[in-house]
């Protein structure tokens, strides 16, 4: 790679310079920050906008990963689960599943499955996976006549739940507290090799203002976008074939229904629906959120739309579990996320099949101090994040951490509540105060705490998020701060302006109401 001088000084420098605030790229940042480097973090929409606030809400070591015989992948993930639940109890807890079996054969193998499951967590298991007798499975999803009621027996074992936005927002907010400098609708719109590393231009959205930024290197984790940012900064030679590309898009998409529609005790795994995936209902929130579709893109759009066929795949498959014809308006959102998937573009007929590519993590050095970071699962954001730090100090792109090495397995995130402490919230219940954890009490000296605006948000946690957790749009408060959006898109709709004067008072900017109106009718189904 030729080193260019650029035109435009550099406004501010850092060290490390990561593009994309998923769960990934927040992880590098706080790793980085910890290790004492000077980190930036920009994120194009808001932290967890894309993948990483759109997931099934499981922290999970991947029971149908046995079946593919990734037992690796399965162990490093069943750690890294013990390690976010210690890191954020408020926001990610234990959470029990039962699965039934149609008949005894099938029974045995479930079971079988599911001790190895439990015995590859080890020490770190969440519970016993014990087998649960016909009566038990009516008593734990009452009123069920389809294939779980007819089911002979099953089994229970342990997983984890996680809120995902909320966990990435705790995860900012910790690296902003070792020194990371967070932005939010942060566009970069140009990479640039210069003599000690990158010039990289960008564009802030909030006020369209652009700056100038040196970094000796830079970290592309911006998800299922990543190769868009590749193709920027490596441009094919004169003449040259286009860069390769390194993601597939994998979409999913996940129905809520009232708790009433569909009244669960614990969550449901349906280990094989018609087409050979498989079907999660979780109780969440005080909703049952049901899940997931697994169907490749050629594209990858900011809010993807849910396909035709899948909504029936999971009308018809909930019909066939629960015994519940589901209507459209029973629907109360309807939201999709896109996976990015490892090592299958340009594969042709290989590609069609996402559900059996790897979950696993890709880290490439793509040019001296560029390293690009893709796939992986929520629940590996931590071992990831170390990774890719050990992969630069390796090649010499940067020197040693200033801190030394940094354990960030026993490094809570803001917001985690004193070990031993209160009680916890199950995340099973409806939003409340205590997602916030141990800032709970900075929430309730906000004015306006007791004036509540809907489905449990107040004007005082609107403030709060607008002063301390980044938000300026009508979505980034009622999407990621509060999940009104993913929990009932009509009851959000009517929010909004509420929402949108408090937001316009808090930052003087313009909170995009319009948008998060229009946005609210797609994520509802018509009756």
């Amino acid at each position: 790679m030729t080193n260019l001088q650029s035109e435009h000084p550099a406004e501010e420098v850092c060290d490390l310079l990561v593009v994309g605030g998923g769960a990934t790229g927040l992880g590098v940042a706080l790793q980085a920050a910890l290790e004492g480097r000077s980190v930036m973090l920009v994120e194009a929409n808001d932290f967890a906008s894309g993948t990483s606030s759109r997931s099934t809400k499981l922290l999970h070591g991947g029971v149908r990963y046995l079946a593919q015989g990734r037992l690796r992948l399965v162990r490093e993930a069943l750690r890294e689960r013990a390690t976010v639940l210690h890191l954020a109890p408020h926001l990610a807890q234990p959470l029990s599943f039962v699965v039934p079996a149609a008949g005894w054969l099938n029974w045995a193998f479930t079971g079988v499955g599911l001790k190895l499951y439990q015995w590859l967590a080890g020490r770190l298991s969440l519970g016993d996976t014990v087998a649960v007798s016909r009566q038990a499975l009516a008593w734990g999803l009452p009123g069920m006549a389809g294939q779980v009621g007819r089911s002979v027996a099953g089994m229970r074992y342990w997983d984890g739940q996680f809120e995902d936005a909320r966990l990435a927002l705790a995860l900012a907010q910790t690296a902003r507290r070792a020194g990371a400098r967070m932005h939010n609708h942060t566009r970069v719109t140009a990479l640039i090799p210069v003599q000690n590393g990158w010039q990289v231009r960008l564009l802030d959205a909030r006020r369209g203002t652009l700056r100038t930024v040196q970094a000796r290197c830079v970290v592309n984790a911006a998800g299922v976008w990543v190769d868009e940012l590749r193709r920027m900064a490596l441009p094919p030679e004169a003449g040259g074939p286009p860069l390769k590309a390194l993601v597939t898009a994998s979409q999913g998409v996940h129905l809520v229904v009232t708790r009433a529609c569909l009244p669960l005790r614990e969550a449901v795994l349906i280990p094989r629906t018609a087409d050979g995936r498989v079907l999660f209902a979780v109780p969440w929130l005080g909703a049952t959120l049901i899940g997931t579709t697994d169907t490749p893109r050629t594209d990858a759009p900011r809010e993807p739309q849910p396909m035709a066929e899948e909504l029936d795949f999971l009308f018809r498959e909930t019909h066939t579990a629960f015994g519940l014809a589901l209507k459209p308006g029973d629907v109360r959102s309807v939201w999709v996320g896109l996976r990015p998937l490892v090592g299958s573009a340009g594969q042709g007929e290989a590609a069609q099949s996402t559900s059996q590519m790897s979950r696993e993590h890709l880290i490439r050095r793509e040019a001296p101090g560029l390293v690009t970071v893709t796939g992986g699962k929520w629940t590996t954001y931590r071992s990831m994040a170390e990774e890719v730090l050990h992969t630069l100090q390796a090649h010499g792109d940067v020197p040693p951490a200033p801190n030394g090495p940094v354990d960030t397995r026993q490094h809570r995130l803001v917001g985690a509540p004193e070990e031993g402490g209160s009680a916890l919230h199950p995340l099973s219940v409806a939003p409340g105060l205590h997602l916030w954890g141990s800032q709970a009490e900075q929430v309730l000296a906000m004015p306006g705490a007791q004036s509540e605006l809907g489905l449990g948000l107040t004007e005082g946690m609107v403030r709060f998020a607008a002063r301390h957790e980044w938000a300026f749009t009508v979505e980034d408060m009622l999407a990621r701060r509060w999940r009104a959006l993913f929990l009932d898109a009509r009851q959000a709709a009517t929010m909004a302006p509420a929402v949108a004067a408090l937001l316009q008072e808090e930052t003087g900017l313009e909170p995009r109401l319009d948008e998060f109106l229009a946005l609210c009718q797609r994520y509802t189904m018509g009756d």
